[in-house]
C-alpha cells in the first residue's frame, strides 16, 4: 500500500484526472451541452491525459531530485526514498508514448496538440525548468491546453481543425492566468532551494514580494473574466446560467481571498495557499461543466 501511494504521489494521478474534467468540459462545450463524445473519444481521451501527466510528472521528479532535496520538499517521494529514480524513468518510457498513441486514435487535430504539447513537456523537464520566467508560462500553459484538447476531440472526421466554440477559449485562458499565478507563487516558495542552483525565476528577477503581488493580478484578471461567460450571449449556455455562475462565485471568492492575502501579508503561507487555488481551480472546472448541462436561466 506504502508503494501504490509513492506511485500515485509520484505521478501526481490526481492532476490527470483534474486535466481530464478539462477535456471532458471542451468536449461538453464543443457539443453545446447535448452529451458527451462517444465512448471510444471518452476513453481515449482519457488515457491519453493521464499517460501523459503521469509519465511527464515522473520525469519532472527524476530531473528535480537535487533540487526537491535541498527545498526539504518531504512531499516527494522520490525526496523520501519510498521509490528509487531509476523506477521514475521507467514509468516515464512506459506511459509517455502510450499516452502519443491514444491521441493518435482520437483524431489528427488531438495528435498534433497532445504531440506538441508531450515534446515540450520533456524540454521543461530537461532544461526549461532552469528558465522559470518561461517554465512558469509552460506550466499554466498544460493548464489550459485541456480544454481545447476536449474541443478538438469532438471534431469529425481525420482533418486539422479548430474551428470549436468561443467558450472554450475563455475557460483556457482563465485556466493559463490561474496556473501562471501558482507558479509564481511556488516561485517564491522554492526561493532558497532555486537561488542555490541558479535558476531564474521571477522572485530572483524582481523579488519574492513583488512576485506575490504579480500572482495576485493573474488571479485578479482570471476573476474578472470568469464573469464574462454569463454576461454576453455569445456564450450560449453560460450566458445568465446560474448553474454556471454560482459554482464561479465559489471559485472567484476562493482566488480573491488568495490574491489579497498575498498584496496585504509580507509573508504568506504559500503551501495553505497553492493547495487552495487548487480547490478554487476544481470548483472553477465544476462550474463549466455544470452550466453546460444544467440551464438555469434568469
Amino acid at each position: 500500500m506504502k508503494k501504490l501511494k509513492a506511485v500515485w504521489e509520484l505521478m501526481r494521478l490526481e492532476h490527470g484526472i483534474m486535466i481530464f474534467l478539462g477535456i471532458l468540459i471542451g468536449s461538453v462545450i464543443a457539443l453545446g451541452g447535448s452529451g458527451i463524445p462517444s465512448w471510444d473519444k471518452f476513453i481515449l481521451t482519457f488515457f491519453t491525459a493521464l499517460f501523459l501527466e503521469a509519465s511527464t510528472f515522473a520525469l519532472n521528479d527524476y530531473f528535480d531530485l537535487d533540487i526537491d532535496i535541498k527545498n526539504n520538499r518531504t512531499d516527494r517521494p522520490l525526496v523520501r526514498g519510498d521509490i528509487k529514480p531509476k523506477t521514475a524513468l521507467l514509468l516515464f518510457a512506459i506511459f509517455f508514448p502510450l499516452g502519443i498513441i491514444c491521441s493518435y486514435f482520437v483524431n489528427l487535430t488531438c495528435f498534433i496538440i497532445a504531440l506538441f504539447t508531450a515534446i515540450f513537456a520533456v524540454l521543461y523537464d530537461s532544461h526549461m525548468k532552469r528558465v522559470k520566467l518561461i517554465g512558469n508560462f509552460y506550466v499554466a500553459y498544460t493548464m489550459a491546453i485541456p480544454f481545447v484538447f476536449g474541443g478538438a476531440a469532438v471534431i469529425q472526421g481525420n482533418t486539422l481543425s479548430l474551428n470549436i466554440h468561443p467558450a472554450i477559449f475563455i475557460i483556457a485562458i482563465i485556466a493559463f492566468l490561474a496556473g501562471s499565478g501558482r507558479e509564481i507563487m511556488k516561485d517564491v516558495q522554492d526561493y532558497e532551494g532555486d537561488k542555490e542552483k541558479g535558476v531564474k525565476s521571477f522572485p530572483r528577477y524582481i523579488g519574492k514580494r513583488k512576485s506575490n503581488i504579480l500572482a495576485s493580478m493573474f488571479y485578479i484578471v482570471a476573476i474578472c473574466l470568469s464573469f464574462v461567460p454569463f454576461f454576453m450571449s455569445q456564450y450560449t449556455i453560460y450566458h445568465t446560467n446560474l448553474a454556471y455562475f454560482l459554482p464561479v462565485l465559489v471559485c472567484d471568492a476562493m482566488l480573491l481571498t488568495i490574491a489579497l492575502q498575498l498584496l496585504i501579508k509580507k509573508e504568506p503561507n504559500l503551501k495553505s495557499y497553492r493547495k487552495i487555488t487548487l480547490v478554487a481551480i476544481f470548483a472553477g472546472l465544476l462550474a463549466f461543466l455544470l452550466g453546460a448541462f444544467i440551464p438555469i436561466n434568469i
